[in-house]
């Protein structure tokens, strides 16, 4: 067994859309709504949808080639590869081991994992753990979600949110200290579970005729209690990740948030005293793509210069379940 890393940084990162871009204007030929009505609600102008023949696994595979690009590594390298979806390509096998085949990566550790949009949070802590007992030395994970194919196109209030597409990024050990990935904030209350979810495919409700008739195979979302938690958990995951760290907002050179709606984000900013301009936002282009918001926004943010070594960086996002996380970066 190698000897246990100091800490554990991010080497590379990557992101994958899709190249069809659908606008509000588009949506309004579809059901009843406009552009006014999204955005003033949502902050939302614009998603991107993937091709029919375009799954979870592809996308996964195009952000993380990216990330092994940034990286300066090859598919080999990699020893755990970790998919956080809700939208996977199959039940089984993972969408994990369908990204390793794609990549043609040898013999890693393979997983998903499933906590709706905070997910890229939950397998950063799980990846950043395994890699700190010393038995593996880089890890490829991934947000990855075709949230097109489970959603009501019938049903303006859940079908303008969302979108498709993928983040990737590359965890890897290093003998610097006190750089990386430095503490997560993670938790969920499953009493809150029927306020996001879809109902069929599972063991409970399996696809039938009458499942099917009755569209239990979409996602249901109660938007104003969704609302609600999301503000509050996303305030005290982030408050209670600075103070465990015995740190104070405005140290805080950047906030990446889940990307899930503009109005949300405002009152986290304002809830935590921390200026909007701080806060890396690419919600107007991408909408609310799960698991894969947050390394998407992450990647962005890298290659645009918005964090910079030094960088202290908080990413904070709540999802279905209901599901919440916190996770603080310093950029070596």
């Amino acid at each position: 067994m190698s000897l246990a890393p100091l800490s554990v940084v991010i080497k590379g990162t990557g992101s994958y859309k899709p190249e069809n871009i659908q606008t509000n204007d588009d949506l309004a030929k579809k059901v009843d709504t406009s552009d006014e009505w999204i955005f003033t609600r949502t902050g939302i102008r614009e998603r991107r949808i993937a091709a029919d023949n375009e799954h979870a696994s592809d996308m996964g595979a195009k952000a993380a080639e990216k990330a092994l690009a940034d990286a300066g590594m090859e598919a080999a390298d990699i020893d755990i590869v970790i998919v956080a979806t809700i939208t996977p390509d199959m039940p089984f096998p993972s969408t994990a081991c369908l990204v390793q085949t794609k990549l043609g990566i040898p013999n890693a550790m393979c997983m998903d994992i499933e906590a709706a949009c905070s997910g890229f949070l939950y397998i950063m802590e799980v990846a950043a753990s395994l890699i700190k007992t010393g038995r593996y030395r880089n890890a490829l994970i991934i947000g990855s979600e075709k949230l097109s194919s489970i959603l009501d196109w019938e049903d303006r209030t859940t079908c303008v949110l969302f979108g498709d597409g993928a983040g990737a990024a590359i965890l890897s050990g290093s003998d610097e200290p006190e750089v990386g990935v430095i503490d997560f904030k993670l938790g969920a209350d499953g009493a809150n579970g029927e306020v996001l979810y879809m109902p069929g495919g599972g063991s409970a409700n399996p696809a039938t005729p009458a499942s099917i008739d009755n569209r239990l195979h979409f996602l249901k979302m109660r938007g104003r209690e969704v609302f609600k938690l999301a503000v509050k958990v996303m305030q005290q995951a982030a408050e209670e990740i600075l103070e465990q760290n015995g740190l104070k907002s405005d140290q805080l050179a950047c906030v990446i948030p889940h990307q899930a709606n503009l109005r949300i984000i405002e009152l986290l900013s304002s809830r935590l005293d921390i200026p909007m301009d701080r806060f890396y936002l690419n919600l107007e282009n991408y909408g609310n793509t799960s698991a894969a918001s947050i390394p998407i926004a992450m990647d962005e943010a890298f290659r645009v210069g918005r964090i910079k070594s030094g960088d202290l960086v908080l990413l904070v996002a709540f999802g279905a379940g209901l599901t919440w996380g916190a996770a603080l970066v310093k950029c070596p």
